[in-house]
């Protein structure tokens, strides 16, 4: 398979295809063939002229993830800080409601998967953590799309801190190169909910294509406002699109007047003690992206989980406005399975995807019904997932490398594997199953 084509298919949709590798294993799965990954669109012709320094930069980032072997950069530079909380471990659970059996069992499934680290969280308490290989508790995690909840998050702190009015506040309100174009119909909402009507994300053997240009670029955030097209009007349809992601970031540093990292890290992660990392900005001094690319040890990501898991709440103190949760947790008519950065378990089905269903791209096995109906997911490539059943307060997470082809990585093992051996304490509700 030529570089080129692998570039397009997996650096392009880095974090829509379940066959990239990880970076920090330098492991890979083949890539998927022309059919798996659907046809080719047309990518749109580059309008804006940079100056050679700037493309040379682009080129290179180009020719290195084409070249890497792992369908990704060799290195994320620049990189800035994320500050997090000093942090203080969790409690640990003197008599786990979850039965060592399965607990075990779930372990060994993580490990046989190629995981970093598997962790799981009762009640505020942990029942298992495990790291694997060199990973250790500070290592920093490549999110890939795990980065897309973190989003809905520092939308909803932005909210709750008054800098954002509402979830369907229009994003020309701060994006302001859209106003007065179609663009500008497009809501906070839909960059959240992929319903922004933004072209899907797709590939191109051009080595201009937008799809590249929008990841890659210096000044990617330009190229995503003032040359990525509108396909479908806002709010009329889901396509995964890596690019309304990565316009959160703009969005949170316009609304704030504050870095995005330096957001996330104070307003996200310190309150909920989460430790910080690091996260890639297109330049120095320029723009993170948020649709990817954040370096965070796994704890930070169970905790935003957490916080997830109890409504927006932590320590007693409302950090997400009231419903916003519920709003994250919402279904589109468009999509019964995703929110805002959110999966959604509810109603089963066999094998989901990322991209809209008609786009015929890789869908993920669920071999069963959740054995919670109100199972809701932190998702990303690599099968990097993070379980969260609000009603038993019970986070599993499970980050690390894309596990091997066969056998098939289940979606549904590691969560009922654990679900099946949790004894659930007089007075909670009982486990109700998925529907199918």
């Amino acid at each position: 398979m030529r570089p080129a084509y692998r570039l397009a298919i997996l650096a392009v949709a880095p974090l829509l295809m379940a066959t990239e590798a990880t970076a920090q294993t330098g492991a890979q799965n083949p890539a998927p063939t022309m059919a798996q990954a659907g046809p080719e669109i047309s990518a749109p012709a580059v309008r804006i002229a940079y100056n050679p320094e700037v493309e040379a930069v682009y080129k290179a980032r180009y020719d290195d993830i084409s070249t890497s072997g792992a369908g990704e950069l060799s290195a994320y530079s620049p990189l800035e800080a994320v500050p997090g909380a000093k942090v203080r471990p969790l409690p640990v659970a003197k008599t786990p409601a979850v039965s060592a059996a399965a607990l075990e069992a779930a372990r060994a499934y993580a490990e046989a998967n190629k995981s970093s680290a598997f962790i799981v969280i009762h009640k505020g308490k942990v029942l298992a953590e495990h790291y694997f290989g060199a990973i250790t508790p500070q290592t920093g995690i490549v999110s890939k799309s795990l980065a897309k909840p973190i989003t809905a998050l520092a939308i909803g702190r932005a909210i709750a801190l008054g800098k954002i009015k509402s979830l369907d506040q229009p994003a020309s309100d701060f994006l302001t190169e859209w106003q007065g174009k179609p663009q500008g119909a497009i809501l906070i909402r839909h960059l959240l909910d992929m319903r922004s009507g933004l072209l899907a994300q797709g590939f191109s053997l051009d080595n201009q294509n937008v799809w590249s240009r929008a990841y890659l670029h210096p000044y990617h955030e330009r190229i995503i406002l003032e040359e990525y097209p509108l396909t479908d009007a806002p709010g009329s349809i889901y396509e995964y699109s890596n690019a309304t992601s990565e316009l959160i970031a703009l969005v949170i540093e316009r609304a704030t007047g504050r870095r995005y990292a330096e957001f996330i890290g104070t307003e996200v992660l310190k309150p909920i003690g989460a430790p910080g990392g690091q996260v890639w900005i297109n330049r120095p001094s320029g723009l993170a992206h948020s649709g990817c690319c954040a370096l965070l040890p796994a704890q930070s990501f169970a905790r935003m989980a957490m916080l997830v898991a109890q409504d927006g709440v932590w320590a007693g103190k409302r950090l997400l406005p009231d419903g916003y949760v519920a709003a994250m947790k919402t279904p589109t008519a468009q999509n019964p399975h995703y929110g805002l950065g959110l999966w959604l378990g509810e109603a089963y089905i066999e094998r989901r995807g990322f991209a809209n269903a008609s786009r015929g791209a890789p869908k993920v096995l669920h071999s069963e019904p959740y054995l919670a109906d109100d199972v809701v997911m932190f998702d990303g490539n690599s099968n990097q997932i993070v379980y969260i059943v609000p009603s038993q307060q019970l986070v599993v997470l499970r980050v690390g490398g894309s596990p091997p082809r066969q056998p098939e990585w289940d979606n549904a093992k590691l969560i009922n594997t654990v679900l099946r051996g949790l004894t659930p304490a007089k007075g909670d509700p009982a486990l109700k199953p998925q529907r199918r």
